[in-house]
């Protein structure tokens, strides 16, 4: 006999999604603040949107943040993709384990682990920090979950119509960009998603990895709050809720698009 959600369970769970979203809530009513004291309540106001586009450091930053999670992201896809067919598809060879071991250890190493030696890898090869080195380090974190993701799929996939078609003649080349590119594309697309919010979100790798003239938002956000709370940081936190909010319903309706088309 099945039992229904009792007001304790309720509860608990009213309680979960508060703690979850009430503080994103607070962030997004306060960005429309008029006082500059952050939590006092001083009348409805847009000035803080209107001075945040006239702020150079936080735009600035944050295009950086948006190139960097753009590139790592498609970094990360191409290197995580190639590793999940390796661990996959080419079955017990020789160091597989080592391989697997090297390829899921971001998953359990500190950020801080993999800054750090990041940034000696740098200093020793006489790499200047900028740009591409930060990309590289969001590319390290975020290829280990495109690995995940990718050979997931791989695992439940049919190879019987990649032999189908070669048994018809098809190339290699062919049967991957017809047969196997568009049945694992949704998991490479997921693994993108991923790894771009994580490189949109760090700030510890992107410390240690950054230059001059490439400070990523988060960096300029934390910097900013440790001289004082000031709503343009709310207003560009609402901002970017936004971009991942309308991001996510765009991915949700392209997958409720495509359900049907699949099932024919």
């Amino acid at each position: 006999m099945k039992r229904g959600l009792t007001p304790f369970h309720l509860s608990i769970l009213a309680l979960g999604f508060g703690f979850l979203y009430v503080p994103i809530a607070l962030v997004v009513f306060y960005s429309f603040n008029a006082s500059r004291l952050v939590t006092v309540w001083g009348g409805f106001s847009t000035q803080w949107y209107v001075s945040l586009f006239a702020n150079e450091a936080l735009l600035q930053a944050a295009s950086v943040s948006l190139r960097v999670a753009v590139a790592a992201g498609a970094l990360s896809t191409v290197l995580g993709t190639c590793a999940a067919f390796a661990l996959q598809r080419f079955g017990r060879f020789p160091a597989r384990s080592l391989f697997a071991g090297l390829v899921y250890a971001p998953l359990v190493m500190p950020e801080v682990i993999i800054g750090l030696s990041l940034l000696l890898l740098f200093v020793g090869l006489g790499i200047d920090r900028g740009f591409w080195t930060i990309v590289a380090g969001h590319a390290t974190l975020g290829l280990c979950f495109v690995a995940v993701v990718v050979q997931a799929r791989l695992s439940g996939f049919d190879r019987s119509l990649e032999e189908a078609a070669q048994d018809l003649g098809a190339s290699p080349a062919r049967v991957f960009r017809s047969i196997t590119l568009p049945l694992i594309l949704p998991a490479m697309l997921a693994g993108f998603l991923l790894a771009f919010t994580l490189s949109l979100d760090d700030f510890v790798i992107a410390s240690f990895t950054s230059g001059p003239g490439s400070t990523t938002l988060p960096m300029r956000i934390y910097s900013q709050v440790r001289l004082g709370l000031t709503p343009e940081i709310n207003a560009v936190s609402t901002l970017l809720i936004g971009f991942v909010g309308c991001a996510l319903l765009v991915a949700s309706t392209v997958n409720r698009l495509k359900a049907p088309s699949q099932a024919r």
